[in-house]
């Protein structure tokens, strides 16, 4: 486990916050790379997940009305067993802040009932393509087809959900079509 940095000022929100470092979704395009340089692993990225740990918030109500954005360079919901995500959003409950998390995974359905006592909670999720084929050539997270029924039960839900298409392959990504079936 690695100490958790403090929620650090970002330009996507007023924190960034990664409950992880690496990501197992090994995306051929991830623009997160050049973080390895800053973890010490020799092996290739995308095939390693450190998992950070740190002390309980002493006072989550100082985020109040603060925008916490959540998964900037890793996935944030990016194994079921170390819910770091989930450990993070039970701190923060009740502070009053405002969370936008961007993912890869329906692994996040689980922390749906959560997310919902958040003021103004976004949810966003990836998506370069509707070819099943493709986007499992492309990356190891899952399905785009499970992407969307998250997303989907998240709407019903009522909590605001994005589609974050991205990156777009010329010739390839269907932009329309993907806002069409979102």
């Amino acid at each position: 486990l690695r100490p958790l940095d403090t929620l650090s000022r970002s330009a996507l929100g007023e924190y960034s916050v990664n409950t992880y470092v690496g990501c197992t979704h090994r995306c051929k395009y991830c623009y997160a790379s050049f973080m390895k340089r800053f973890t010490g692993h020799t092996e290739p990225w995308g095939t390693f997940l450190d998992v950070k740990n740190w002390p309980e918030i002493k006072d989550p109500k100082k985020y109040a009305g603060k925008e916490l954005f959540i998964g900037s360079v890793t996935d944030p919901i990016s194994r079921k067993i170390y819910e770091r995500t989930r450990a993070l959003l039970i701190q923060l409950k009740g502070s009053g802040a405002k969370i936008s998390i961007a993912t890869k995974s329906d692994l996040i359905l689980r922390d749906l009932d959560l997310i919902k006592t958040f003021p103004d909670a976004r949810v966003s999720w990836s998506i370069h393509t509707l070819d099943e084929n493709f986007q499992h050539d492309m990356d190891n997270a899952v399905s785009i087809e499970r992407r969307l029924a998250a997303m989907e039960a998240f709407y019903r839900a009522g909590i605001r959900t994005t589609c974050f298409i991205s990156p777009i392959f010329p010739g390839i990504t269907d932009v329309k079509a993907i806002i069409q079936r979102a």
